[in-house]
C-alpha cells in the first residue's frame, strides 16, 4: 500500500497466542525512533487502514501510525462475543510484535471506545487519546443514549441492543441510508475523506458480520470504566452529528478525569474530521 508520497503503510499478519490472526498495518521504518506511535482505532464497517487523509499532517509532526483490523473485517480473524475491552489485549499483542513501548490511541465513531478502552486498561502504556465522534457506553448514567441519533443508526443499534439474532435479522434487509450523514459530512465525502470508499467497501464485502460483533459490543458492558481513565483525553464532536449525538462527548467529558471537550457546532459525524490534524498536534504536544 502506499501513502501518496508520505511514510508508507507496510502490512503483516500478526499470530496470536489463541491462533487467530489480526491484519496490521504500520508506517514505521528504520527512522522510526523519535517518532511518535498513534495506534489507530477505525470506525464501523471499515477496515483497519491508517486515515491517508491525515498522513501528511503526521508526517510533518513526526508520526507513526499503527493499526490492525478488528476480528472479523479484513484480514484479522473473528471473534464473535468480543467486547470493547478486548481492544487492549490487541493492541498490547500489535505493540509488542513491533517493539513499541508506549503509544498514543486515536479513535473515529466507534473506533473511539476501543481507543479510550486501552487508556482505561494500559495505564502504563498509553500517552493519550483521541476519540473523535465517538460512542459513551450504553445505558449511562444521565445519557439519553439515542436521542438525536437518526431513525436508521436508531433502529440499528436498538436491534443490536435485542440480541445477536435480531440484528442479524436488521441487517439481512439493512441498506444504506445517506440521509444519516449531513451535508457537512457529503463535502467531506466528496473530498479528502473520500478515503472512506477504500475502507468501508473490504469491511463488508464478505457480509456483515464483523458489523454485528461491534455493534452487539456497543450496546453491551464495555468491560471498563472511562473514569479509570488517567491518561490526557481528547474529545472532539460534530455539534450536528447524527450517527453519534454530541451527547455522547459531554458524556464522556464528564466522566474521564483528565478530558477536554472540543465541540464543533455546524460539523456532522465526518466532517469533524477536519480537526484531526489539530488533534494530531494535540497528541504530540503530549
Amino acid at each position: 500500500m502506499n501513502s501518496g508520497g508520505a511514510r508508507p503503510v507496510t502490512e503483516l499478519d500478526l499470530k496470536l497466542d489463541d491462533g487467530s490472526t489480526l491484519h496490521v498495518y504500520d508506517t514505521g521504518g528504520d527512522d522510526s525512533p523519535g517518532l511518535l506511535p498513534v495506534l489507530w482505532h477505525h470506525g464501523t464497517p471499515n477496515i483497519g487502514a491508517p486515515p491517508r487523509p491525515l498522513l501528511p499532517a503526521s508526517e510533518r509532526l513526526g508520526i507513526r501510525w499503527v493499526s490492525y483490523d478488528r476480528p472479523g473485517y479484513g484480514g484479522s480473524t473473528p471473534a464473535p462475543g468480543r467486547d470493547v475491552a478486548s481492544a487492549a489485549a490487541y493492541a498490547s499483542a500489535v505493540a509488542d510484535a513491533l517493539g513499541i513501548g508506549r503509544v498514543a490511541v486515536m479513535g473515529h465513531s466507534g473506533g473511539g471506545p476501543h481507543a479510550l478502552a486501552c487508556a482505561a486498561l494500559l495505564p502504563e502504556r498509553v500517552l493519550a487519546v483521541v476519540s473523535v465522534g465517538g460512542l459513551a457506553p450504553f445505558g449511562a448514567d444521565g445519557l439519553d443514549w439515542f436521542a438525536g441519533m437518526h431513525a436508521s443508526g436508531m433502529a440499528s443499534l436498538r436491534a443490536a441492543a435485542e440480541g445477536r439474532a435480531a440484528k442479524e435479522a436488521y441487517e439481512a434487509t439493512a441498506e444504506y441510508d445517506r440521509d444519516m450523514f449531513t451535508a457537512a459530512d457529503h463535502a467531506a465525502l466528496s473530498g479528502s475523506w473520500s478515503w472512506f470508499g477504500e475502507v468501508v467497501g473490504p469491511a463488508v464485502e464478505n457480509g456483515p458480520a464483523a458489523l454485528i460483533d461491534d455493534d452487539l459490543a456497543y450496546v453491551a458492558p464495555w468491560g471498563f470504566d472511562a473514569a479509570h481513565i488517567t491518561a490526557p483525553v481528547l474529545l472532539a464532536h460534530g455539534g450536528q452529528d447524527r450517527v453519534v449525538p454530541s451527547s455522547h462527548g459531554r458524556w464522556l467529558a464528564g466522566r474521564c478525569p483528565r478530558a477536554e471537550l472540543r465541540l464543533s457546532p455546524e460539523d456532522g459525524h465526518l466532517s469533524i474530521l477536519a480537526s484531526a490534524p489539530a488533534a494530531l498536534e494535540w497528541l504530540r504536544a503530549r
